[in-house]
């Protein structure tokens, strides 16, 4: 039995990817999982495989008032939230003189936004229960900014500061951690509309790993006793030198 068994973990991009990933291992280890995403088919799909220990609804996180739903909904469902695992985001990375503004905005709103509304659904459940803990997902671009990720690492390095506050700010109940992955096998690749910018991702991601390394990372920070709280985790393959 661990620390994990029986914890209620609502996961934002569940549909596919990180999420999925995280999801599965979560439940093999006891955990119940509220799965949010977009792509109904595939939420479905994965909630069916895992069985009662999971349960999911459509999500939008650029939309407030849904992120609060989906926060709620994820309560009523298993009587209560002890983790949220902020994961969705986009990586349409490009140079900024291209002046891909529609992008740029869309990466602040699902990247940064999303993880701001998160917070802001479940502090208030955590305090009222005594604890919790917010798990977000950054990058190693937010460590390391390099051509064409200068907004993709902004809101990256948001996501890094703003779990540092929340760190600083929430006391002894509530948990904070933030991941930051090197590449990683996923779909996030495929929304780069910039030629020369997916090129060089591709180059990059020759090396990825599998979803499963970022799952047992977060794993192993929910896992841990309540007095003990994971800040932060960088990791990367080891053939990766950025």
């Amino acid at each position: 039995m661990t620390n994990v068994a029986d914890k209620v973990v609502a996961i934002t991009g569940a549909s596919s990817g990180l999420g999925e990933a995280t999801a599965r291992r979560l439940a093999d280890q006891g955990a119940k999982v509220f799965l949010g995403a977009r792509r109904e088919e595939n939420l479905k799909r994965i909630a069916d495989d895992i069985g009662d220990d999971a349960a999911y609804r459509t999500l939008d996180v650029t939309d407030r008032d849904d992120v609060q739903s989906f926060v709620d909904a994820a309560e009523k469902q298993f009587g209560r939230v002890d983790v949220l695992l902020a994961n969705a985001g986009l990586m349409p990375l490009s140079p900024l003189e291209a002046a891909k503004v529609d992008e740029w905005e869309q990466m602040i709103d699902v990247n940064l936004k999303g993880v701001l509304y998160g917070i802001a659904a479940v502090l208030p459940k955590f305090r009222a229960q005594g604890g919790g803990h917010v798990i977000s997902l950054a990058s190693v671009a937010a460590h390391t900014v390099f051509a064409n990720s200068a907004v993709y690492s902004a809101t990256k390095f948001g996501v890094w500061a703003v779990m540092e506050g929340l760190r600083q700010e929430v006391g002894e109940d509530i948990r904070a951690t933030v991941i930051s992955p090197g590449a990683v096998s996923t779909e996030l690749t495929s929304k780069i509309t910039h030629a020369d910018s997916a090129e060089s991702a591709e180059d990059l991601y020759s090396v990825a790993i599998d979803a499963d390394a970022v799952a047992r990372a977060i794993s192993y920070a929910i896992d841990q006793p309540a007095d003990t709280d994971i800040n932060e985790i960088v990791l990367r393959p080891t053939a990766q030198s950025l």
